[in-house]
Parts: C-alpha cells; structure tokens; sequence
C-alpha cells in the first residue's frame, strides 16, 4: 500500500541516518569488534550508550528481541504460504498443500519452523562456513524477485492492451507505467551484470571457483530450475493474446469504483494529488 513509503523513509533510512550521526564508522564495537559482545552489539544500543544514558540499553535490546520475535513469526507466516502455493501449482510437494478445517497450512508451517533451526548450527565451528554457503543460495533473490516482478506487470499490461482492455478498467495503475517495469527489469538486470563481473573479477583478491559460486551460485541454480520445469512439465511460453486474465479476478463494478475515486480526486489540493500519484 502506499503507507509503505512512508514506513521505509522513516523506520529505514531515517534511523540509518541517525545512527550514521550518532555511532563514528571507526567505533571499535561495530563489525570489526575485538569481542562478541562487542561485534553483536546493536549500533542502536551503541549509540544511547555513547551518550550516557543509562537504563534505556537494556530497554532498547528487549525491544529488539521482540522485533526479532515479530520478524520470525512473519517470516514463517510467509514462507508457509507461499510453500502452500507452490504445491497447489504442483511446484512443490503435495503434502504441503494440506490445509486444516481452520485455513492453516500445517504441513508448510511444519517445514518452514523445521528449516528455521538451521540457524543453530552458527554454534557449530563450521557455521560461518555453511553460513555463506546458504547465504550464496539466496544472495540474489531480491533481484530476480524484483525483476520477476517488473517483468510480470510488463506482460500484464501487454496482454491487458491485447486483449482489448482499457487502463480506466483497472482499479490501480502504476504511476510510471509498463516503462517504469521496463527500467526496474533493465535496472536488475544490470545488478546481476554487474554481480557477475565482481565474482569472476573480485577485487584484491585472485579469482577461484568457490569465490565465483559464493557471489553467483544462485543464478544457475534459478536458470537450472526454470529450464528443467520447462522441459519436464511442457509448459509453453505465454503470448500476450494467450494470458488468462480473468483467473483470480475478484468480480466488481469498477467503473463505479474508479468513478468515486476520481470525484474524491478531484476535490484534493494539486499537493495532495501530486503525492497520491507518487506515493
């Protein structure tokens, strides 16, 4: 939703902002501690105690334990379903597709706490070892999801044209655009470029075979899986005319929709417009 924005430009980049005031990159308790206590330190709690301010240390780590509690429950909320999905598109296992008489995915849940205690073996002495290797299986997720993304709205909107829909049909439109996907396809591609130049070439190091795959052992891996469910299960390439466009569809009278909003639009001031377009 648009609140997003909001919620990144304050809890993201202006705490990252007062924390780069606050806590001096050559602090001998960041990442480069001489202790645990000092490399695990929060640069939160470095900062409050840089200013002498007692009690509140103790109060800001248990803040983030919850945090860290919130973040792991959502976590396996979303891996379980997305899980459920993919089974129910026989992309993965059957059994994780069960769902109980209360709507819950046990099965997917099951697993997705199950993989949670791999973090465990960080005790281990080969943890940071196993760490990077899983680490390189989803170190590039963020760009082929994104990119995925960008590619998807990009024949979406080609098939909406195709297919002899309007824009005035939809209930929300990019602000940028299929060119905006366009940029953000291109913008990812150049990423995973770029990503493979520094595994092939690293820098101040020689190149080797378990540098390259630890930058870029994700990208095969995703190459590998597309292509193999393309052979095994037929599935034939989608044109424009062809896409389904109707499936999931939730029935509405969108024309009284996009009616109202545009009337309530309309009687904003140009600055709130201009933010709704943006934001």
């Amino acid at each position: 939703t648009k609140q997003v924005f909001w919620r990144i430009t304050i809890f993201y980049i202006a705490s990252l902002a007062l924390i780069g005031c606050l806590v001096p990159y050559t602090s001998s308790r960041l990442l480069g501690g001489s202790s645990s206590y000092d490399a695990s330190a929060s640069p939160f709690v470095i900062a409050i105690e840089n200013a002498n301010i007692k009690v509140l240390p103790s109060i800001f780590n248990a803040v983030i334990l919850c945090a860290v509690i919130s973040v792991g429950n959502s976590s396996v909320y979303g891996a379980s379903r997305t899980l459920c999905a993919l089974a129910e598109c026989d992309q993965a296992p059957k059994i994780l597709a069960y769902i109980d008489r209360k709507g819950r995915p046990l099965s997917a849940v099951a697993l997705s706490m199950f993989l949670g205690f791999i973090a465990y073996i960080n005790c281990a002495n080969v943890g940071p070892q196993v760490f990077n290797w899983l680490l390189a299986l989803s170190g590039l997720s963020s760009f082929f999801t994104w990119g995925s993304i960008c590619a998807c709205h990009i024949m979406f909107r080609l098939a909406w044209k195709r297919q002899g829909h309007t824009l005035d049909e939809l209930v929300f439109v990019a602000p940028f655009g299929i060119w905006g996907s366009v940029v953000g396809l291109a913008l990812n591609i150049l990423c995973l470029i770029a990503q493979f130049y520094i595994a092939v070439f690293p820098q101040n190091a020689q190149p080797n075979a378990e540098g390259f795959f630890q930058a870029y052992l994700a990208a095969p891996i995703v190459l590998l899986m597309y292509i193999l469910w393309k052979i095994l299960k037929r599935s034939p390439f989608m044109r424009p005319s062809t896409i389904d466009l109707e499936a999931g569809r939730r029935l509405l009278d969108a024309s009284q929709f996009i009616e109202e909003e545009r009337a309530e639009q309309m009687s904003w001031p140009i600055w709130k417009r201009f933010y709704y377009k943006l934001c």
